[in-house]
């Protein structure tokens, strides 16, 4: 007779988990209250889902603040080349683009989501959607099922929690794994938003809304000094900064608005050229200026930058934008250029949890045993995924910890000897 296991929740934790249960022998029932399966999964990676990075497993745990070190276990167990290796044998081809992410080669989300749909039906896996579960059943210290909102009965002999954070609600992942949790006994850390957008007190940044800037360098920093830096892309918004820099950012951001304004005020300054020096980037500037002498300054800088950007840019340097560019002084050149290498953003937020990519907090790391991912409270309750209190930084590192958590909590649940000792 087949073990009964229960998983709740079809993210990818919640997909693995059940693939790795049923591959290891158990009969599963995986509960989604969603319409369909891979909601989250479908909007990662703008559609095209990150699906890992290519790192060693010591890269992949300096990449997750949230406790890294909680997931040794786990990614020795299901590393990131398993992963790769998993679903190119489903027929996903990946490939590994700059900063070691990993992709399908088709560029589509959609491929990974249906990967795991082929998986779990060739493994039996009944998939039940539009089910959302209102409580996990224990017995005698072991969990022995669930209860969905209509009141059905769900038994099983082992139950995988993997509902996701609380962050992108409409995807499905509402935080209901931590009310389901903390009934149980979990202590729950406080959760707050992970790789979110930032807002500025600047309010002519909406002027440039939608406006993206590539190869850029972008530097945090609080009471002049620096937290962080990062190269790469980033996307004005109507209430500030968004992009994969920004997000890489926000932890570092966060934690110093959390800690409060007494350290100085939390800066994000872009530099708009950073392949050139500032010397370089003053000659270039002379010889733009040389070319379009007969014009005035606000119609010098076509050559140099995006015709929106351009606006702000004359605004913000307090050189008459009327005036012949001939007759611009080394003194207001200077003045641009510095302008140009830091281009500086007064923060005063973070967006909400709802529009974080990633929750941070959760379930407590303490309660749970890292080589089994089985509760320390309730004997035959598993966790996985982003319901837990680990979160790290974009570049694919959250999902390759949602699929390794997700496949050893499936692994252990659908054994038959799982080892419950040091709960």
């Amino acid at each position: 007779m087949k073990k009964k296991v229960l998983v709740i929740g079809g993210g990818a934790a919640g997909l693995m988990a059940a693939a790795s249960a049923a591959e290891h022998g158990a009969a599963i029932t995986l509960l989604e209250k969603m319409p369909a399966v891979g909601r989250k999964i479908l909007i990662t990676g703008k559609g095209r889902c990150n699906v890992t990075n290519i790192a060693d497993i010591k890269t992949i745990i300096e990449n997750m603040p949230g406790n890294g070190p909680f997931l040794y276990s786990a990614l020795a167990a299901f590393s990131n080349s398993d992963l790769m290796a998993w679903l190119e044998k489903r027929g996903v081809p990946l490939k590994t683009e700059r900063g070691g992410r990993v992709f399908p080669v088709s560029d589509r989300a959609g491929d990974i989501v249906a990967a795991f749909s082929r998986a779990l039906d060739d493994l039996g896996v009944s998939v039940v959607t539009g089910q959302a579960v209102r409580e996990i059943r224990v017995s005698a210290g072991h969990a022995c099922g669930a209860v969905t909102a209509d009141g059905r009965e769900w038994p099983a002999e082992a139950v995988v929690l993997a509902t996701g954070g609380a962050s992108y609600p409409g995807t499905g992942s509402s935080g209901d794994g931590y009310r389901i949790a903390a009934a149980l006994g979990h202590e729950i850390a406080p959760l707050r938003p992970s790789l979110v957008p930032l807002e500025v007190a600047e309010d002519w940044v909406a002027d440039l809304q939608g406006l993206a800037l590539r190869n850029v360098t972008v530097t945090a920093s609080v009471g002049g000094r620096n937290l962080a830096a990062e190269f790469g892309e980033l996307l004005f918004t109507h209430f500030g900064l968004s992009g994969p820099v920004i997000l890489s950012l926000s932890n570092p951001v966060a934690a110093a608005i959390r800690a409060g304004t007494g350290g100085g005020e939390v800066l994000i300054a872009i530099d708009l050229k950073p392949a050139l020096s500032v010397e370089t980037l003053d000659k270039r500037l002379q010889r733009d200026f040389t070319k379009f002498a007969r014009k005035q300054f606000k119609n010098s800088l076509g050559d140099l930058l995006p015709a929106r950007l351009t606006d702000v840019i004359v605004d913000l340097s307090h050189i008459d934008p009327d005036k012949p560019v001939h007759q611009i002084t080394k003194e207001e050149r200077g003045r641009l250029v510095t302008l140009l290498k830091q281009l500086t953003f007064a923060i005063t937020g973070t967006r909400p949890l709802a529009e974080a990519i990633v929750t941070a907090g959760g379930i407590r790391t303490k309660e749970i045993n890292p080589s089994t991912m089985e509760s320390r409270l309730v004997a035959g309750l598993y966790f996985a995924g982003e319901v837990i209190d680990i979160d790290g930084y974009t570049g694919g590192f959250n999902l390759q910890a949602a699929f390794s958590t997700g496949y050893v909590a499936g692994r252990s649940a659908g054994a038959d000897n799982v080892e419950n000792n040091n709960r």
